[in-house]
This record gives structure tokens, sequence and C-alpha cells, in this order.
């Protein structure tokens, strides 16, 4: 059966990149080698955070089917890949699951399709790693096919901007391979950016990590001093974005988390360290300060439980919020993680809540779980709020609290309260 686009990987940005194609009326193929997300969504079940169940059930009746057979992928005039990219041991990305898919391609590759990789990696993967496996059965890039790379811009949880309304960047292999790619994503993206070429597009994607990482380890590392000289530096943030030009506000926070920011701009550093021998120092000293942020949140919990002549050891620290980012269910690298794991290195009893996650396994039967947040704050020693979601009424969760840190400036009230 002809599509007229297949996405390979129903991830947090293959599935809502699907759902705002089908939305505009194209026939769209999903492809996954995990048969129980395929059973999942076939049956209108949604996995993601930003789609409910609801979405896909109507996404379905849009003519939205999921496989894991890869002959399905021959009738696609279009197939986009979205599949994870993290990092390898050596600090690079691991390119297994893209090299996998375009294996797949390769065997189902026909003239005229267009196929677009979407996966974060290093400038250059389209054009060293991609068009190689493809070119290798006889067709040629730019001639035979269209090659092209668009990177992914989906922000989970973001109410706001979505697959349709995020300007949608692409390069091509070939000036006709970029206008191919422009055409495809314009039937379902309001504005399309046409870049130089992939290395362009790929390199922006990695662009806009790095700004983001640097910038949040700029202030993660003003939080310190400002902390030992006194100073708010919550409110210095308000008070300099109130200057209408040449500032962008970044907050400090107990870490980064997700896929983009503690793991993309790696790509670009390994990459020239790589090939031109020396380091990409902004993100060498970026990522060693976010990267210790955890240590230091935990320094601040020795330092309040000292006030209440306590120790670490024994003490019971409750964790609110372990996601990496508020009001979604994604655990990816977040800070919580090496948090937790630290405390708990420290002799301290660790629990947690969250109301997006009720089994959390990245320490084990290390940390347990509490159902009643507001019963658990009064219990604990100390409490970090470490990730804010909408469903906690913080001022509350602070008031009922023994000693209450939070890594993310929001409480208001007065009281046995600390900031980051």
């Amino acid at each position: 059966m002809a599509h007229d686009a297949a996405v390979i990987g129903l991830g947090y940005v293959g599935l809502p990149l699907a759902q705002a194609a089908s939305h505009a009326g194209l026939s769209v193929l999903g492809f996954d080698i995990n048969a129980d997300v395929v059973a999942s969504l076939n049956s209108g079940r949604s996995h993601v955070d930003d789609l409910s169940d609801a979405d896909v059930a109507h996404m379905l009746s849009e003519g939205f089917r999921a496989t894991t057979d890869p002959a399905e992928l021959g009738g696609a005039e279009t197939i986009v890949i979205s599949v994870p990219t993290p990092l390898s041991t050596e600090g690079g990305p691991d390119l297994s699951a893209v090299e996998a898919a375009v294996e797949t391609i390769a065997n189902q590759l026909r003239p005229g399709m267009l196929v677009v990789l979407e996966s974060t990696t290093y400038p250059g993967t389209t054009d060293e790693v991609v068009r190689p496996a493809l070119e290798a059965g006889g067709l040629s890039a730019g001639t035979d096919f269209h090659l092209a790379f668009s990177p992914e811009r989906i922000d989970p949880g973001n109410p706001l901007f979505g697959a349709t309304n995020t300007p949608k960047v692409v390069g091509g292999h070939t000036a006709a391979c970029t206008e191919a790619a422009a055409a495809f994503y314009g039937r379902f993206v309001d504005t399309v950016v046409r870049a130089k070429g992939t290395r362009e597009a790929e390199m922006a994607k990695l662009l806009e990590n790095t700004y983001r990482h640097i910038n949040i380890a700029l202030v993660n590392e003003m939080a310190q001093f400002c902390h030992e000289l006194n100073i708010d530096l919550w409110d210095v943030i308000e008070a300099a974005k109130s200057k209408p030009f040449g500032f962008q506000a970044f907050y400090p926070g107990p870490g980064v988390g997700g896929h983009c920011i503690p793991i993309d701009p790696n790509y670009l550093s390994h990459n020239v360290r790589a090939r031109l021998g020396y380091p990409f120092r902004f993100v060498e000293l970026a990522q060693e300060i976010n990267a210790a942020m955890p240590s230091y949140v935990v320094r601040r919990v020795q330092d309040a439980l000292n006030e209440d002549a306590k120790a670490l050891r024994g003490s019971t620290v409750l964790l609110l919020g372990v996601t990496y980012k508020p009001d979604i269910a994604d655990e990816r690298e977040s800070p919580a993680v090496p948090l937790a794991r630290q405390l708990v290195a420290h002799g301290a009893t660790v629990q947690f809540h969250d109301p997006k996650v009720k089994t959390w396994r990245a320490l084990g039967d290390a940390v347990a779980r509490v159902d009643d947040p507001m019963a658990a704050v009064a219990l604990a020693d100390l409490t970090v709020l470490v990730q804010n979601h909408r469903d906690y009424d913080v001022n509350a969760l602070a008031a009922a609290a023994q000693r209450f840190f939070d890594t993310r400036g929001v409480v208001t009230e007065a009281g046995r309260i600390q900031r980051l």
C-alpha cells in the first residue's frame, strides 16, 4: 500500500511528527522495532506525554497505522528517520539505531523517494554515514533519490509550540533535495527554513542546544557564588530580564536533563576533538559546571541540615519531582538520579514523590516512593523541590516542611526555606 510518508521511530519525536502529517491529510505509516509500541498504538493507546489516547485514536481514524514490517516502507514517498542517538562510550553519538534504520530503508529504497534524517547527530552524518549506505545498492542521492537532514525541534510538554507551528529547518544533499524536503514539510508545517546543506542543518540543531547549555551553566555558576555573597540571583534575573533587548533569561537548577542539553553539545565537542584535535572549551566547561550541580545541591542540603544540628547520614530527604522537565513523565538524564545516588551514598534515607512517575527504577529499591507529599514533607528532615510540576502547591508544601530546599526558585512564602 502506498503512503505519503513513513516515520521510523515512534517516540517523543516521531509520533508528534506523524500526528501533524496525518492531521494535514497525508497518509502516514509508522514503523518501530518495538512490537509492544506498535500494538499499543494500533489499539489506540499512547505512550508519550504530548499525545493522549484520544489523539492516537484520531490518528487511526485519519488512516495512520503502525507496523514492524520493513517491507511496508517500500510504498512510502518519503521516509523520515526519528530514532534515538544516545552518547556512546567514547563521548560521541551512538549511531547504531540510525545505521539500523538506514539499512532497513536501503533494502526498500526506490527511485524518487525522499529520505530525511531527523535524529540529532554530528555534522557530516547524513553525507558520510547515511548517504553511502543508501547508495550501496546502486542508486545515487540527488539523482535517483532525495536525501536531506531536518533537525527535530519537538519540545515535550510545551503547550504553545508543536510540530506544526515550530519552524522546520531543512538542508539537502543537493539544492533539489532541499526543495523536495521543503515541499514535504511545507504540507503540514507553517514555516520551512532552508539551510545551505545537510551539514549546516545538522550544525543548526547543535548550536541551538549548545547555546542553552552554556547559558544554563553561566547561571548555575552564578548561583553558587551569589549564595556565598548573599545575593538573590533569582531577583537579579527578574531585574535583568526587564531589559527589552540584548538579554534572554536562563535559570539555575539542580542539573540539566533530557536528551538535548546534557547530550547534544557533547556530539559537537567530540567531533571537534576527533577531527581538529583541540577542545571546544565552552562546551566542556559548561558540561563540567552543569554536571557538578547535583553535588552542589547535596552540599547545600548538608548545610541546611547542619542548621538543625542534624547530620545528612541518617536523615530523611524527600525529593519532589524526578523527571527532567515539569509536567511530563520523561525521566531521561534527569538530575534527580545523580542527586539521589549521592544522597544515598552519604547515608541519607531518600524518598521521592512525582505525580508523573509511579515507579522510579533509577536506583532500584534504594529510594522509596511516598503517596502523600503533604504528609511526607512534614515527616522528612528536609525536602528538595527538584522539579516543579504544576500539580504541586509548592507554597503549601514548603510551609508544611521541616526544611525546604527550592532548586527552582518558585516558592514565594517565607519560612524555613532556602533557594538555590
